[in-house]
């Protein structure tokens, strides 16, 4: 990586935290014989996924203290799901409140609440230190996601959450395309859908095609300018830094938060001093 682009990043990665954590795609790790997918069908093995859930359960549950492990055993007896998440939230075990999130839309069955527990499966991923655990994580969530749109067909966010698991973590990566491209068919100016092909374009080098999938995103929604920033980190890697000091000014113009315009407005000087 170069030294432009090392500075570009860390003056905009705090500006964009909320977008490379709950919507940018995560890169899925190479599977393994021992990933809980059935290899021999090239399908995932939801049995086993769950059972991998339970083993990292168990283990947590071993590792605690005895004060932690008593408050635990009795908010499982008391039934308090929504404090036993908080719990092992506080713990930073994200895959294990995301389990008790789904053990919770099982008690109420909304489609709501089974889409929640899609996306905090989804989004542990980049949290969990044990990333032989991603590859349950990933069946979890497509389950819960599948589940939400049994109740509610329509719902195009968790389409394109379903769609995402199959691309980062399944053996069928074109059937999340596929999926995709059926919401586009009929959602063309979803901002969310947009910006999951711009994220998978960027994530395989497709740069040309992750630049149009962000214009796309400024024509439908003006006020998403952290868009400019993903255009500038686009042209950057391309080594078109002209083009990367226009989507940052742009950025600076609209951004209404002074600590980042001053930031933004420091790297963009840098960039022409460099010229």
């Amino acid at each position: 990586m170069s030294v432009k682009r090392t500075q570009l990043l860390l003056v905009v990665g705090a500006l964009i935290l909320f977008v490379l954590l709950f919507i940018a795609p995560k890169v899925a790790p190479p599977h393994t014989d021992d990933d809980g997918h059935d290899h021999s069908t090239g399908k995932s093995n939801l049995a086993v996924a769950t059972a991998n859930l339970e083993v990292y359960l168990n283990m947590a549950v071993k590792g605690l203290d005895l004060s932690k492990k008593a408050q635990y055993d009795k908010l499982l007896a008391a039934q308090q799901l929504d404090s036993t998440v908080v719990f092992w939230d506080k713990e930073k075990r994200p895959d294990l409140a995301s389990h008790f999130t789904e053990v919770l839309a099982k008690k109420q069955n909304t489609a709501a609440a089974w889409a929640k527990a899609g996306n905090r499966y989804y989004y542990a991923i980049q949290f969990i230190q044990d990333k032989s655990a991603i590859p349950a994580l990933y069946q979890s969530a497509s389950r819960c996601f599948a589940k939400s749109l049994e109740l509610d067909p329509k719902n195009t966010d968790t389409k394109i959450m379903l769609a995402s698991c199959y691309v980062e973590g399944s053996e069928d990566p074109m059937e999340g395309i596929k999926r995709l491209r059926e919401v586009e068919k009929t959602d063309s100016n979803n901002v969310k859908l947009q910006l999951t092909f711009a994220f998978f374009s960027v994530k395989s080098g497709q740069l040309d095609k992750a630049i149009a999938r962000f214009n796309n995103v400024i024509k439908i929604d003006s006020n998403y300018i952290e868009a400019y920033l993903h255009l500038a980190d686009a042209y950057e890697q391309q080594g078109e830094t002209d083009k990367t000091i226009k989507m940052l000014e742009k950025y600076s113009a609209k951004a209404t938060d002074p600590t980042a315009r001053i930031e933004i407005n420091k790297y963009i000087q840098q960039l022409k001093n460099i010229k």
